[in-house]
């Protein structure tokens, strides 16, 4: 019996497969689209029974030639470019091929976990899993949301395991490959690397410079819940973040003061970095105005409601763990 991971070469799933090894677990199935190569590297750490195309899982699926081999699906797979403006891609990609999985595991009565994602709330702010607070931005933030309203039609019938998880602003190792997708926090290092400064976004919609806020939570975190409910067999709707929001500013003295740490300097409060010029403000983007969510905090009561109690790393915490792994 195999476990699947979709998206396996990618941010998260490579986590989860990471994961599953050290769980003792070997027998995965890593499904992507490898159009990309980069991604690759991902793995390459890992141990796995076999690699399949995203397109060839599809078909192997279709065709009945996988039942009864697996175990269950962790489906992370997903166009997960928030500008990406090409609709009948993204759901086709990320609404219909998530739908027919769904359906796989539910005839095979095997549980299926999946990513969602905190972009259905839109510019809203309360971040509660309920339908009236609910309204996407962008196409993608549409595909999780429409594909979320199926499972929920579908939650109280289903005999096997069906787990949605809507991630907030994740970050941590194995994301280098995502480019202009990759985190803030990879970002602020990257930037400041190679020009000794972090440049953040000066204030808009009622937020002074670098103040806008959102729920940063540490990758290692997400897999561990994703492990959690696997173990456990929960279903529902959840948000995984850390109930917490932190400015960017935070952000950006936590990556600028762990690379410093590593030159063995002390840390310097953001009144010193910005007097210094090591963070500079820039002007807010005229092509985000409308579309950007300035504050994001996750409610977790239905996710402690749960059971899950495990804590959260803040962003002092992840940043400094993640920089360690950068500088490797």
């Amino acid at each position: 019996m195999y476990y699947v991971v979709t998206g396996a070469c990618g941010f998260i799933g490579a986590n989860l497969v990471k994961a599953l090894n050290e769980r003792g677990v070997n027998d995965i199935i890593a499904v992507d689209n490898l159009e990309k190569a980069d991604k690759f590297r991902n793995l390459t750490d890992c141990e796995i029974a076999d690699y399949l195309d995203k397109r060839e899982f599809l078909e192997l699926v279709e065709h009945g030639q996988l039942d009864g081999g697996i175990e269950a699906i962790l489906h992370q797979g997903a166009c997960s470019d928030t500008m990406e403006t090409d609709g009948r891609y993204m759901m086709a990609n990320n609404y219909r091929y998530s739908l027919a999985l769904m359906d796989f595991c539910g005839e095979q009565e095997i549980p299926f976990l999946y990513a969602s994602s905190a972009s259905v709330y839109g510019g809203g702010s309360i971040f509660r899993e309920q339908r009236d607070h609910e309204a996407p931005l962008n196409v993608y933030g549409y595909s999780k949301f429409l594909f979320d309203q199926i499972v929920r039609r579908r939650l109280a019938g289903s005999d096997s395991q069906i787990a949605g998880f809507r991630y907030f602003n994740v970050y941590g190792p194995r994301e280098q490959h995502k480019g202009r997708m990759a985190s803030v926090a990879f970002h602020h290092f990257n930037q400041f690397r190679a020009e000794g400064k972090v440049k953040l976004f000066e204030g808009y919609a009622g937020y002074g410079n670098g103040e806008q806020r959102r729920d940063f939570v540490y990758v290692g975190d997400v897999v561990k819940v994703n492990m959690a409910f696997l173990e456990e067999r929960l279903s529902g709707i959840y948000n995984l973040g850390t109930g917490r929001a932190q400015s960017f500013n935070e952000l950006a003295t936590a990556t600028v003061n762990a690379c410093r740490a590593l030159e063995g300097k002390p840390a310097q409060t953001l009144a010193e970095l910005v007097a210094a010029g090591t963070i500079e403000y820039i002007p807010f983007p005229d092509a985000l105005k409308g579309k950007y969510q300035s504050f994001t905090q996750a409610d977790l009561g239905q996710l402690r409601a749960a059971g899950y109690g495990g804590e959260f790393a803040n962003v002092e915490q992840g940043v400094a763990e993640y920089v360690k792994w950068l500088a490797r």
